[in-house]
């Protein structure tokens, strides 16, 4: 049990930050592979406007995962407090309540994503070119969402427990089986869109099944016993407590997505083409963000739990200086070769040009995306569940309102799209520092 769990209530915290957020952040970036195939081989394999249709269901296909993903979020934030206060049937017992709620708010979800697809993509005023494509891919995608879910409930068990190793293996796996299952269903099968979401799904499944195997055989947590299995409504309301929150933070930022997406279709299929590729890219730009993040999560979970306030403040002295670093080493990259980055995913020239326009534009705000990820998992880890939902309005507020206001402006007109992202992270980042000015001043 002791070699599968990492203890952060001691030593460096830069050097467990580390070691801690190295696995995940491979392991996150092996995740985003799986979009990212999707929209290379069907952009190039197929064309243009099918990697537009896998791309203007992306902010819905956010929201469904984000309405599971914040509860299990939430089991892991309770996971790790009681781990860091050496509470290991407490612990055991949330692994088993989390998994009763997790098992059954995807099915939910996933049937009633289902159905609302179609009615939703019209809402974004989906080019009726890319609709039927777009509604296909959106919908195997429903049908995934429990799978997913499996996979994001037992990794965010075992980072609380401190083990990020673990579930990359699986996404290793499974990404490789997703890219073989790609070329046979898209190159050779000729199913386009479909063929790229049947692979995703397959390789989901693949990845759920795996991981939860592995926990139940080998870590000692996981090995639990009929008076682990008894549910808890008291712990069912702390994850819950947390978790809604959280869930309606992720809910309300898919949704300011789905607002700025709206934006983008009244744009155009190269425009929605162009928004695709530079989000497709930007996703991997947030992966060291998200793995750092994590890892501060769970570093302020255990040691909150542990009552070891002081070592709250120096963790989050010290991700924000290793998120610096990451900053100044991206910036260069996406001003110099904007080009030949948004080239890897479609041939158009057009949308080629645009991309590396817009990249230039949402790359010098990166710094404040940062200072986002970093106050988040310190806010998050102690269970401050009203900033998840304030986080949450001021993204929905800032998407359904900037994107329009520059967009109208004629000599902004289309590049609004990519200010308005840099704008919001500018907003939402300044906001979560003065609630993490207010956190700060009760610990001391």
């Amino acid at each position: 049990m002791k070699e599968k769990v990492l203890n952060m209530t001691e030593g460096n915290p830069t050097r467990l930050l580390i070691i801690f957020a190295i696995p995940m952040m491979i392991g996150n970036i092996f995740q985003q592979f799986y979009n990212v195939v999707d929209s290379v081989i069907v952009g190039r394999l197929v064309g243009a406007d099918a990697l537009a249709a896998i791309g203007t269901t992306g902010s819905i296909s956010f929201l469904f995962f984000a309405l599971c993903n914040g509860i299990g979020s939430g089991g892991g934030i309770i996971t790790s407090q009681h781990f860091g206060a050496g509470d290991d049937s407490q612990v055991k017992s949330c692994i088993a309540n989390t998994a009763y709620i997790m098992l059954a708010f995807p099915l939910v979800v996933g049937t009633v994503a289902f159905f609302l697809a179609k009615p939703l993509l019209q809402l974004l005023e989906t080019p009726e070119d890319i609709m039927h494509d777009a509604l296909v891919y959106l919908q195997v995608m429903c049908v995934g969402l429990v799978f997913v879910s499996v996979y994001n409930y037992v990794s965010s068990m075992l980072r609380a427990l401190g083990d990020s190793k673990s579930p990359l293996y699986f996404l290793i796996f499974s990404c490789v089986l997703n890219t073989i299952l790609d070329f046979v269903f898209v190159k050779y099968l000729h199913l386009a869109v479909f063929g790229a979401a049947i692979a995703t799904l397959i390789s989901q499944f693949v990845s759920g099944v795996l991981s939860l195997a592995y926990a139940i055989r080998y870590n000692s947590y996981f090995k639990l016993e009929k008076k682990d299995l008894k549910f808890d409504m008291n712990l069912v309301k702390s994850i819950v407590r947390i978790g809604i929150p959280l869930s309606l933070q992720f809910s309300l930022i898919a949704i300011s997505c789905m607002a700025l997406q709206r934006v983008v279709n009244s744009f155009g299929a190269v425009a929605v083409a162009a928004f695709t590729a530079t989000s497709r890219i930007e996703q991997v730009i947030h992966q060291p963000y998200q793995t750092l993040s994590a890892a501060l999560s769970t570093y302020t979970g255990q040691n909150y739990g542990a009552k070891k306030n002081d070592r709250l403040t120096l963790g989050y002295r010290k991700g924000m200086k290793l998120m610096a670093i990451f900053t100044v080493m991206m910036l260069p990259i996406m001003q110099v070769f904007g080009k030949q980055i948004t080239a890897i995913f479609v041939k158009d020239a057009e949308v080629i040009a645009m991309g590396a326009k817009a990249l230039q534009i949402t790359s010098w705000f990166y710094i404040f995306l940062g200072i986002i990820y970093i106050v988040r998992a310190v806010l998050n880890g102690v269970g401050d569940a009203f900033f998840a939902l304030l986080n949450g309005i001021v993204e929905v507020v800032g998407r359904f309102t900037v994107p329009i206001a520059l967009t109208t402006i004629p000599m902004i007109g289309l590049w609004g799209i990519w200010w308005s992202v840099g704008v919001v992270w500018f907003v939402s980042a300044l906001t979560a520092w003065l609630r993490y000015l207010k956190f700060k001043r009760k610990l001391a």
